[in-house]
């Protein structure tokens, strides 16, 4: 009987465990890793089939799910028009509304053939309410018509150096024509966004733009009104919260893209097909993980040109027929380095190492000049290069002449004899 019970209890502790193991949710908070130290993240912890974490200050992939698999991205495609309008045009300029612009499907501002708005006002349309037939006007007014904009959009797109972009439409309704789908992927949108916030010459006014919380105007004739007001959830769901751009069509599903600033650091997300309804929170569940997993994980170390001569002084530079006054002994001339360069900030991931590499020449024939370059030190992180530091020369050293020996025994000589 006591081994018949022992064995109903092994029975039930089993059972217990198999059940509670497949009753674990399959969204769950990011896995600390025992080797770094630093959390970790699994794509199927998204909802997102494609995703790129990045950081803004030099275009690394910090986290990728599928990031350079190419599909629609919806109203994100907004970025690049306004950028582009930006860039191009003065805000003070009056645009024509045309019969095609007018006649754009829903989410639209209501525009009349024959309207006439100031350039800037239909720039918070078409951020803040993503206007469908604002972003036509625009590219009718910025090029003459949505194809001549479209070549725009993609020449911006190459200049930027996304790898895997097509622009058709100014709005980012889904389209097809003889070379493709309308698309992007998660990586290029990221990119798009990075040139938008830190590389274009008009990124204080983008994010003026899309930071506004509402924005009221009228048109030319001051006939109708119009309010706008900012959908961008993440501007209010996270500190340091900076900008971004929602997105859906059916093919597309919910799109976002969107961008953090937190000590120092700024990152951006980018959300490809993110759910369809009725999970329209899909988007932001995504970017509050992949932002929370950046400020947990990445974090500034400097580099110093004062490291970099630290480890040089342990290289011995020697310098061969050398003369810096004395004896003129024949034996070489060792010589000291000097790091030109500022500090460098990397951004790293806790347990990831900045590893240094020194090229020193060893020996080198004189003369050599103050600030001659001698090696170089390289900073590498995670096998990629960060940084370098050219090594100079930190003093003069003549060349070891039978001239200079002649003089030397000459003084030597006269200076006994005095």
């Amino acid at each position: 009987m006591k081994k018949i019970g022992f064995v109903k209890k092994m029975f039930i502790f089993f059972l217990t465990a198999t059940v509670l193991s497949q009753t674990t949710p399959c969204f769950v908070c990011a896995q600390e890793s025992e080797e770094t130290g630093s959390e970790e993240i699994r794509p199927s912890e998204l909802y997102a089939r494609f995703a790129v974490l990045m950081d803004a200050g030099t275009g690394r992939v910090l986290f990728s799910k599928s990031g350079q698999k190419p599909a629609p991205m919806a109203s994100t495609t907004k970025i690049m028009t306004c950028i582009l309008a930006l860039e191009n045009t003065d805000p003070a300029e009056e645009v024509t509304v045309s019969q095609e612009a007018s006649s754009q499907p829903e989410v639209r501002l209501g525009m009349q053939p024959g309207q006439t708005f100031i350039l800037e006002d239909l720039l918070y349309s078409l951020m803040l309410e993503s206007h469908n037939d604002t972003a036509v006007s625009i590219a009718e007014h910025i090029s003459g018509s949505v194809g001549a904009f479209q070549d725009l959009m993609n020449v911006k797109a190459e200049e930027i150096g996304c790898r895997d972009t097509y622009f058709i439409t100014p709005n980012g309704l889904d389209a097809q024509d003889e070379n493709g789908i309308h698309h992007t992927t998660a990586e290029d949108l990221a990119l798009i966004m990075r040139y938008c916030i830190t590389e274009s010459p008009a990124k204080e006014e983008f994010l003026a733009i899309t930071r506004t919380e509402s924005h009221t105007f009228s048109d030319c004739q001051g006939t109708s009104t119009y309010s706008c007001t900012n959908h961008n959830a993440f501007l209010s769901m996270m500190e340091g919260a900076l900008t971004g751009k929602t997105g859906f069509t059916n093919n597309a599903g919910y799109c976002y893209v969107g961008a953090l600033e937190s000590e120092g650091r700024t990152f951006i997300v980018a959300l490809l097909a993110c759910g369809w309804p009725n999970n329209k929170g899909y988007k932001w569940s995504d970017t509050r993980t992949l932002m929370t997993y950046a400020m947990n994980n990445w974090h500034y170390e400097e580099i110093t040109p004062g490291q970099t001569e630290t480890a040089a002084e342990e290289e011995a530079v020697y310098v061969t027929d050398g003369y810096t006054g004395g004896y003129p002994s024949a034996f070489p001339v060792k010589i000291k380095v000097t790091a030109a360069g500022e500090t460098e900030k990397i951004l790293k991931k806790n347990g990831e190492e900045l590893r240094m590499k020194l090229a020193l020449d060893q020996s080198v024939a004189a003369p050599v000049h103050r600030g001659d370059q001698l090696g170089v030190c390289t900073w590498t992180l995670d096998g990629t290069e960060v940084a370098s530091y050219p090594l100079l020369a930190e003093q003069d050293v003549s060349t070891r002449t039978f001239a200079v020996c002649m003089n030397y025994v000459i003084l030597k000589y006269i200076n006994q004899n005095d």
